[in-house]
């Protein structure tokens, strides 16, 4: 396999406009053994999700300190992470001058606030999703990032799924020809087991689906390197009691969107949180020669579709081009020197986890932008953000802004 190409940090926002070019043409860094020494200092926030990922591994890394505001949850942070260090909050995590990065795993809400007091007290970061939960945050986002220096990224798991890596060689390869229309769901029915703690609410109780989007547009961003430009979302809800008072003044269950993309090819994502459908998180991808289908959880395996010579009769009795159909074996990249020798195994979210954790700590000891950085998780982020306001106003077809000038 090739080595990825990156960006210097210098250089990254003088060449910010053209971000979709280079996120095409770029992947992570590949490992193999470490060619520095250098051990970088995090400190890891959010007992739950934080302690799914593995710093305490990574040949270039030491777990620093451990947070969470509830003891319980500090405690598995550290016997997870291997760490005797621990603080009652981030704030009293971030005046510790030998943590030189953080990871946020908190709650959705509050990212763009930890986010800026993290940069702001030089910590290099690493966020869960969404990158923001406005338009206002993702322009505060992008400006705190370009005035610190420091490094930014999102943790968005989708970019390192198998499958995703695997579409990325077929697009580098050509062989889709032209990817003129792609599909990607994230369906978690039954969410609303997670909006309820201790018979508190929590920050997901009634979070419009369309503000956790990243999962699904980051399928087609990563691979094509593509903006979303229009969107026209509609959403479905019902009389439930549990819809009927939430912060987020939302009444939808489920959402689903169209977007244009600025070379005019058309995505199509469902986010939803209710109903008759099976879990998953997967992507459809419709090329002139060439298709990729993810596997699909009824079972179905992952498939590519070409275009062929010979013809079919359909029902009707007309002809229509026959196509060929080919089973795809999604590559094990975890097991390859994609990553260093301690991080070569299994992990959450379709082996996912071990790569945000690689991406993460090499681009500090780089010196280089991460490719999900500021300005991918805001192109992933902000047109969720804009569907929802398309839900709203009964799928208006509406302009998404742009971000990377």
């Amino acid at each position: 396999m090739k080595p990825e190409l990156f960006m210097p940090r210098r250089d990254f926002f003088r060449t910010a406009g053209r971000a979709a070019a280079v996120v095409a043409s770029s992947r992570f860094a590949f490992a193999g053994e470490p060619a520095s020494a250098r051990k970088v200092r995090i400190g890891i926030v959010g007992g739950r999700f934080g302690a799914d990922f593995f710093f305490h591994e990574h040949p270039n890394c030491t777990v620093e300190a451990v947070s969470d505001l509830r003891p319980e949850r500090r405690g598995r942070l550290q016997e997870v992470c291997r760490c005797a260090k621990a603080y009652e909050s981030l704030e009293k995590m971030l005046l510790d001058s030998q943590v030189e990065a953080v990871f946020l795993a908190t709650p959705a809400p509050d990212h763009v606030r930890h986010t800026i007091l993290s940069l702001k007290a030089g910590k290099h970061v690493l966020c869960a999703v969404p990158a923001a939960m406005d338009l206002e945050e993702c322009h505060r986002l992008i400006e705190t990032v370009k005035s610190t220096g420091l490094t930014y990224m999102m943790a968005e798991t989708s970019y390192w799924q198998q499958a995703t890596m695997l579409a990325r060689r077929f697009f580098r390869e050509g062989r889709f020809g032209t990817i003129y229309a792609t599909e990607s769901v994230y369906h978690h029915a039954g969410l609303e087991s997670l909006w309820f703690e201790g018979g508190q609410r929590t920050w997901r109780h009634g979070l419009p689906p369309m503000l956790y989007p990243t999962h699904c547009t980051a399928h087609l961003i990563s691979v094509t390197g593509e903006r979303l430009t229009e969107v026209s979302c509609l959403g479905w809800g019902d009389d439930d009691p549990l819809l009927k008072d939430n912060v987020y003044k939302n009444p939808f269950w489920n959402e689903s969107a169209q977007f244009k993309t600025n070379r005019g090819h058309v995505t199509r994502v469902d986010v939803w949180w209710r109903g008759a459908h099976r879990g998953c998180e997967r992507a459809q991808f419709y090329g002139d020669k060439m298709s990729f289908f993810f596997p699909h959880p009824n079972g179905l395996h992952a498939i590519v579709v070409r275009s062929g010579k010979q013809t079919e009769k359909d029902s009707g009795g007309f002809d229509r081009q026959l196509s060929e159909f080919e089973k795809v074996t999604i590559p094990e990249y975890w097991k390859t020197d994609a990553l260093p020798a301690p991080l070569r195994h299994p992990s959450h979210h379709e082996d996912s986890h071990t790569f945000i954790t690689h991406e993460f700590i090499d681009a500090i000891v780089t010196n280089r932008v991460p490719v999900v950085n500021v300005h991918e998780a805001v192109a992933y982020t902000a047109p969720g953000i804009v569907a929802h306001q398309s839900a709203l106003k009964g799928g208006e077809l509406l302009k998404i802004p742009s971000f990377d000038a």
